[in-house]
């Protein structure tokens, strides 16, 4: 049994005002026992719930889902800090705990906290972790969930991308896969809408302007097709795959000496990865 910890230790230990202490302890967070004189006497586990509290309230987390995460990560708190440290985060209405190689609530997310150092000797590190980088993390679980809910619901899958790109704005795998997804699932204007806002937020990207001329031509835009595969090759000259589609549109377009001149060089650039 450790030795528990006043409202002096939790103080200097968190960094925590005792107003917020006591607010998260009135909010049902932690239920602290009381010594002799009727003082709060905090456990271990009393510490690291009410500082993953905070982290969630500072980060918006509605009170209902700090609750109910609280209550799930003390039931898999150590007794006493592990020499390993422990890392701690939160996914949708659950917490994700890792001990060293161990890990509880088993799900994909980012981590929000990492403690350090022992109680017991005066000393709990609490690092937070840099927030571009949670943004980053959580932008990939959501683009990963995305990418594997495609194949069973596009709608799903759809939600999934546009949380990733909330997330990370700057997601440019997750900006095409959505646009391709509406694109596939007969949802042009969508698409369209799509990858006009991904090249405002990330640039003339190859594969973007290739995808957006697909969908051109999929919709007999046929200038506005030529304009976004020329605009591809601009920036990467050996994309085959528009030199072809150029081709058949010059074709169409009653142009043949443009038609050949994409043809030649898409048979030139495939003739050479082989």
């Amino acid at each position: 049994m450790t030795q528990p910890y006043g409202v002096r230790d939790v103080e200097k230990l968190l960094r925590l005002p005792r107003s917020t202490i006591r607010a998260l302890v009135a909010a049902g967070f932690v239920a602290p026992a009381r010594g002799p004189r009727g003082a709060w006497e905090f456990s271990f586990q009393d510490l690291i719930v009410l500082r993953t509290a905070q982290a969630l309230a500072d980060a918006n987390v509605s009170p209902r889902r700090i609750t109910k995460s609280m209550r799930e990560l003390r039931r898999h708190l150590p007794a006493t800090m592990p020499l390993s440290g422990l890392r701690i985060g939160a996914v949708a209405d659950r917490v994700v705990v890792r001990e060293g190689a161990a890990r509880w609530q088993a799900e994909t997310g980012q981590y929000l906290l990492e403690f350090e150092g022992d109680p017991a000797h005066g000393s709990l590190s609490v690092i937070a972790r840099d927030r571009s980088a949670a943004a980053r993390d959580d932008a990939q679980a959501w683009f990963e969930k995305a990418s594997t809910l495609e194949a069973r619901s596009a709608n799903a899958a759809a939600n999934a991308y546009r949380r990733a790109i909330l997330a990370d704005p700057k997601f440019l795998d997750a900006r095409i896969n959505l646009g391709r997804l509406l694109h596939e699932t007969g949802r042009a204007v969508e698409s369209e809408r799509v990858y006009r806002d991904a090249i405002r937020a990330c640039g003339e990207d190859p594969t973007l302007l290739f995808n957006l001329g697909v969908l051109y031509d999929d919709l007999d835009r046929a200038p506005e097709a030529v304009r976004a595969y020329e605009a591809a090759l601009r920036r990467d000259p050996a994309m085959a795959d528009s030199h072809y589609n150029l081709s058949l549109l010059f074709e169409k377009l009653a142009r043949p000496r443009d038609a050949l001149r994409h043809m030649s060089r898409y048979r030139a650039l495939t003739a050479r990865s082989r």
